[in-house]
């Protein structure tokens, strides 16, 4: 009987001087997409994989060979890792041919036998015309599909990519992402996406994580997690609301303030345990008076702020045990009502239109 096939990626390490403390596994073929709040622990977690942050404890592990650990520490340009940051970081010095065929002769290819691989991989994201180009020449996004070209060019076991859209114009951001769909999704590489962009985690990733304070507080399918997000961070992200409470009955959530939320769950809630309840902003309605009527949930709260956004007001508000909640409101709607923050106001919303899951 043949022995399975160790995981692409294991890291199960501590780096005790930024309170890192993670534990992750990626499949091989898998593309793992992470997100979280600025100094959650995302670069660490990249550099810890890249070799160029040690642990404390722990080890870092890439298909069953260990990298980083107690008595190990494999350099960086060993790791078979290939990183893709922001900033394509080519050489200036050196043609788009060089850069990209740079690894493969690092790696001990001929100097054919490199620019031949490279003209191939300049050819898979469409640049095999700036081959003899300067890196000064070409603009930002065609330096980052050079970028592509180069970290594929080595054939890594396992692609890093650290906000790869985050420098490009908006522009030229959809294109560079449809050419990382094709080359590392649809190709069956093995990567790891640190972003705080929704859409290329939809795009490229398989999971979804979500760190912060330097660990992993959500792991799992990313539309089940952008559906029916765990943590407020992530609701944010996804633009959903969410409060937290228990289970009063199958299908109501009693909320610290003894409110109850309404809604809809297949199999209904466990009563007294802990669960959820989403809604989007644009399901609910702001009474300035208790209202009545057809929808069961009426949610006593405080607005906050108000923000146009188009044709629509964002309407935040926040309940009495803080928890935020969003409406969208037309214009004409916020300006009858004179809404302002410090208003009380009453949120209703159907319970058709709310989701509940465990928490």
């Amino acid at each position: 009987m043949s022995a399975p096939t160790p995981a692409a990626l294991q890291v199960d390490a501590t780096v005790a001087d930024r309170d890192l403390r993670v534990e992750l596994t990626v499949e091989p073929g898998e593309v793992v997409a992470i997100v979280g709040p600025n100094g959650a622990g995302k670069s660490s977690l990249i550099r810890l994989v890249t070799g160029q942050l040690r642990p404390s404890a722990g080890t870092v592990v890439v298909n069953g060979a260990v990298l980083s650990g107690p008595r190990t520490h494999v350099p960086v340009h060993r790791r078979g890792v290939a990183l893709l940051d922001q900033r394509p970081a080519l050489f200036e010095h050196l043609d788009v041919l060089a850069n990209v065929a740079f690894g493969p002769m690092a790696r001990g290819a001929s100097r054919t036998a490199a620019e031949s691989r490279a003209r191939a991989e300049l050819d898979a994201v469409g640049c095999a015309d700036l081959a003899a180009r300067r890196i000064w020449e070409i603009s930002g996004g065609q330096a980052q599909r050079v970028a592509v070209a180069r970290a594929l060019a080595t054939d890594p076991t396992l692609v890093l990519l650290d906000e790869p859209m985050a420098a490009l114009d908006v522009t030229v951001a959809p294109a560079v992402r449809a050419l990382l769909r094709q080359r590392i999704r649809d190709e069956g590489r093995t990567a790891v996406l640190v972003t705080h962009d929704m859409i290329d985690a939809l795009s490229l990733a398989d999971t979804l994580v979500v760190m912060d304070a330097g660990r992993i507080v959500s792991q799992g399918p990313v539309a089940e997690l952008m559906t029916r997000p765990r943590d407020p961070f992530l609701a944010n992200l996804t633009g959903t609301n969410l409060v937290a409470g228990v289970g009063e009955s199958a299908d109501t959530l009693r909320l610290p303030t003894g409110e109850q939320v309404t809604g809809v769950l297949e199999g209904g809630l466990a009563v007294g345990a802990p669960a959820l309840a989403s809604f989007a902003p644009a399901a609910v309605a702001v009474h300035v008076q208790v209202p009545t009527g057809s929808p069961r949930n009426h949610l006593a709260a405080t607005v906050t702020s108000m923000e146009p956004r188009g044709g629509l007001v964002r309407l935040s508000a926040r309940l009495a045990d803080g928890a935020a909640v969003a409406s969208d409101l037309t214009l004409s709607a916020a300006v009858e009502a004179d809404l302002q923050p410090g208003s009380r106001v009453w949120l209703a919303v159907k319970a058709a239109q709310v989701q509940l899951y465990p928490r």
